[in-house]
């Protein structure tokens, strides 16, 4: 009998540990009223998809981009945005017991329209990148989840072929290796992967590597990259050209093997792709694609990195900047900007295939939607 009342305890305690943790959906907006909130905070029912507004902030100007610290009690964001001579990077602490969503403080992002940001798993370093100016800054990260000035940046002023959109570098995201020992810098203006070694322990942690850069094809345009959870693979979305380059990853070197269409071969031009993820369990890719499509590439993944496009989805909405997939895989929800809605999806982990689920909030010139477990 006591061995019967001890598995029920076990059990209830966690059920308790599994349910008491939360699901936050974090968005932000292209927002020029301060009296306006331009982060919102949601919580997400894992059961039905359903999003409740949980507290927002206010105060800051264009929050382009956001993400949320390991421990999920910071959110950063890339700030005044699209702000002539401007840009930021801005701190707030997250508070799910108090629904409170604080604003910490603002450093200067080292450059013009900040589009990306991102932080070490160990909590101590943010990296943001700044896309007019085409330059990448690491600022530190201090005890209490405020930003400290920065510790370094580099900017380039190499572009490519394309006139019109590559007379200088553009860098559009800095993504962590899976290790987090190594920076990448997707450059859409010099159709360039940037590279640095990122050595946690010095005080200017991004260290100059032996190759510090791939070329991609020209006027591909590379806008994000996603690693595989195995870490073996890489994969690049190209904005311009609208196709993924895939690579085979080790310690630092992207070697390509593969480079497909985000788009049917109907579409010939006008590409606009925009933001990459892989499922939890490394069997399926996602990718958006804004301009004419308005859509999500759905692809397999086999078991040597390759893709294989199987179908694609509506976004129920116009221009899918950025999209994100919660840590169990069963939703992905995507954020249409110019129609200012937020869709919810549900994935069929078997397929791959997305289903609306009929749950969408409004949320004018939405930029951006981060989901975290807490």
């Amino acid at each position: 009998m006591k061995t019967k009342n001890y598995l029920v305890l076990i059990i209830f305690l966690v059920s308790f540990q599994i349910f008491s943790q939360n699901t936050y959906v974090f968005l932000g907006s292209y927002c020029r009223d301060k009296n306006a909130e331009s982060i919102i905070v949601y919580q997400l029912d894992t059961l039905t998809g359903k999003l409740t507004k949980v507290t927002g902030a206010k105060d800051i100007i264009n929050p382009s981009f956001l993400t949320v610290s390991p421990n999920g009690k910071y959110v950063y964001a890339c700030t005044d945005t699209k702000t002539p001579k401007a840009g930021s990077v801005s701190s707030f602490e997250f508070n799910p017991q108090n629904k409170s969503l604080g604003f910490l403080n603002k450093q200067s992002s080292g450059g013009e329209n900040p589009v990306y940001v991102s932080v070490h798993k160990s909590g101590k370093w943010l990296v943001n990148a700044n896309y007019t100016e085409g330059s990448v800054s690491v600022h530190p990260i201090l005890e209490n989840g405020k930003i400290d000035s920065i510790a370094q940046n580099f900017q380039y002023m190499d572009g490519s072929v394309n006139k019109e959109r590559q007379t200088r570098s553009h860098v559009h995201s800095a993504i962590f290796s899976p290790q987090f020992d190594y920076l990448f810098l997707p450059d859409l203006g010099a159709d360039k992967i940037r590279c640095y070694q990122f050595d946690e322990t010095k005080k200017q942690p991004l260290v100059e590597t032996k190759i510090p850069f791939i070329k991609t094809d020209l006027e591909s345009g590379p806008r994000h990259l996603t690693f595989h959870p195995n870490q073996k693979f890489g994969y690049c979305i190209e904005e311009m050209a609208g196709e993924i380059s895939v690579y085979q990853y080790n310690n630092g070197t992207l070697n390509k093997i593969q480079r497909i269409k985000t788009h049917p071969e109907t579409i010939t031009a006008g590409f606009e792709s925009s933001d990459i993820h892989i499922s939890p369990d490394g069997k399926f890719l996602y990718a958006s694609n804004r301009g004419k499509e308005n859509n999500i590439a759905i692809f397999s993944i086999d078991k040597k990195g390759f893709l294989k496009n199987i179908g694609y989805q509506s976004t129920l909405g116009n221009h899918p900047r950025i999209f994100a997939i919660d840590e169990s895989g069963k939703f992905l929800i995507a954020s249409n900007v110019l129609t200012g809605n937020v869709v919810v999806f549900k994935r069929n982990l078997k397929t791959g295939l997305l289903e609306n689920t009929g749950n969408e909030v409004k949320l004018d010139n939405v930029s951006c939607v981060q989901i975290k477990k807490i």
